[in-house]
C-alpha cells in the first residue's frame, strides 16, 4: 500500500473548485493576511470539511480517530517563506500534565503544545488540502518517501535524507494526506498568486490523564 509504505498519497479532486472558494471565504475572516493560523476549528465551513475529508480517507484512519487541529498556511505576495526540511514533532493539548516521555511544552495562540512519545507520533495523519491552483509554480510541499519509517530523527539525519526529496503537486481541491513523521519542506514561491492550505490533523484517543486541545466539530 502506497501510504503504509511511503508515508503520503496524493487525492486529487477530492471537493470542488466553489467549495475551495468557499473556504477561501470563510477563513479570511479569522486569519486575513497572514501567513499562517493553527486556530481554524470552530469555524463552521472548516469543521464540516474536517468530518467530510475524514469520510473520504476512511481507508487510512480508524473510526476512533478525531480531527485535533486544522492550520491554515498562506504564501502570497507578502508571504514568500520557505520552510526547511523537519519532521511534525508537536502535538495540541488541553493542559500541561508533565509525564514521562512527554517534552517540550510551549504556548502558541493561547494552546498547549507537547512532543508526545514517538508510538504517539506514529499514529497521526494529516490531510493537507489546497485551495488554490498553480501548486507547482507557488511553493509546493517536497516530502522525503518512506522516511516516516525511520521514527523521530536527529537534526542530522533529518538533513542527510533531504536530499530525497520530492515535490508533490496537489491541484486545487485535492488533498496530500501524510503520516506527520515524514521528512517535509517547502520552497519560495516562484509567483506570486496565492498559495493556501488547510492542513487538519487527526489522531486516535490519547494516553489516561492528556486529552486534546479541542473537541469534536459541531461539539
Amino acid at each position: 500500500m502506497a501510504f503504509r509504505d511511503d508515508g503520503f498519497v496524493l487525492l486529487p479532486e477530492v471537493i470542488s473548485p466553489d467549495a475551495c472558494d468557499e473556504l477561501i471565504e470563510a477563513i479570511s475572516t479569522r486569519a486575513p493576511g497572514k501567513p499562517g493560523s493553527r486556530g481554524l476549528l470552530g469555524l463552521p465551513a472548516v469543521d464540516r470539511m474536517a468530518v467530510a475529508l475524514q469520510l473520504i480517507t476512511t481507508d487510512l484512519m480508524s473510526e476512533a480517530y478525531r480531527v485535533v487541529q486544522c492550520s491554515l498556511f498562506a504564501k502570497g505576495v507578502d508571504a514568500t517563506w520557505l520552510v526547511t526540511p523537519h519532521q511534525d514533532l508537536s502535538i495540541p493539548v488541553s493542559d500541561r500534565v508533565d509525564t514521562p516521555g512527554w517534552s517540550g511544552w510551549s504556548r502558541k495562540e493561547n494552546v498547549w503544545f507537547v512532543q508526545p512519545p514517538t508510538s504517539v507520533l506514529e499514529q497521526l495523519i494529516a490531510v493537507r488540502l489546497q485551495l488554490d491552483d498553480h501548486a507547482s509554480e507557488t511553493g509546493p510541499l517536497e516530502v522525503v518517501p518512506g522516511s516516516h519509517a525511520n521514527g523521530r530523527m536527529t537534526s542530522d539525519s533529518v538533513s542527510q535524507h533531504a536530499a530525497n526529496r520530492v515535490s508533490c503537486i496537489v491541484p486545487k481541491g485535492g488533498v496530500l494526506v501524510m503520516r506527520p513523521l515524514l521528512i517535509h519542506s517547502s520552497s519560495k514561491p516562484r509567483s506570486p498568486m496565492p498559495r493556501r492550505v488547510l492542513h487538519y490533523l487527526y489522531g486516535p484517543p490519547l494516553p489516561t490523564g492528556i486529552s486534546w486541545a479541542t473537541s469534536d466539530p459541531g461539539g
